[in-house]
């Protein structure tokens, strides 16, 4: 398993992005969120799970492996950057990938995670919390979530007692991929904007 982006030595700080359970590395989301940082000091590597990189390479659909076996791929992947650049390493991805990332915050590369979308329970199923691992944090878990995320609306989630390590960032209007209504007044080219102004403070801050 290798990067799907290959390392820019000349940046500060790494930020490995794992995908979501249906769209990889490859999708419009994960490439808007690395195309706006590609200008910052930070550099944005994309990477696609095993049976993602199957799924594009047989061209059919496949639903995602173990979380086990996930945690287990993403790991793997932090071993590989880590002995390749000696600089700091934030870690995160779009809902699954950020949610996995999240198993793997005591890591000892790594500075912090960024979860951009964290599925706090399956769309209408509130009461099915994924959030019991999320405690006694040594490290910083910041979580950029939609509005009217269907995984986690703002509404549910201020209801949510967590640790003081998580920080919420909210995208005004945004639902599981920051997209806005019409009627909002943004688009989600301006969500991606301001997402990607909140992870390189996060991470430069």
């Amino acid at each position: 398993m290798s990067p799907f982006d290959s390392p820019n030595l000349g940046k500060k700080v790494t930020l490995l992005l794992a995908h979501g359970a249906g769209a990889g590395a490859h999708s419009d989301f994960m490439q808007g969120v690395r195309e706006r940082l590609i200008d910052t000091p930070i550099d944005p590597i994309r990477f696609n799970f095993p049976y993602m990189q199957q799924m594009v390479e047989e061209q059919r659909r496949r639903p995602p492996t173990a979380l086990p076996t996930l945690i287990s791929s993403y790991q793997e992947i932090i071993e590989s950057i880590g002995t390749q650049i000696q600089r700091p390493l934030w870690i995160g991805g779009k809902s699954m990938g950020g949610r996995v990332a999240t198993h793997l915050i005591d890591h000892p590369k790594i500075a912090g995670v960024i979860a951009l979308g964290y599925p706090f329970h399956p769309p209408g199923k509130p009461d099915k919390l994924r959030t019991d691992h999320l405690c006694n944090l040594k490290k910083p878990l910041h979580i950029l979530q939609g509005e009217r995320d269907t995984f986690g609306t703002q509404i549910e989630v201020n209801r949510y007692r967590l640790e003081r390590s998580i920080h919420l960032h909210w995208i005004k209007d945004g639902d599981h991929s920051f997209k806005p209504r019409k009627s909002s007044g943004v688009s989600l080219e301006q969500n991606l904007d301001e997402a990607a102004k909140m992870i390189t403070s996060i991470i430069l801050s």
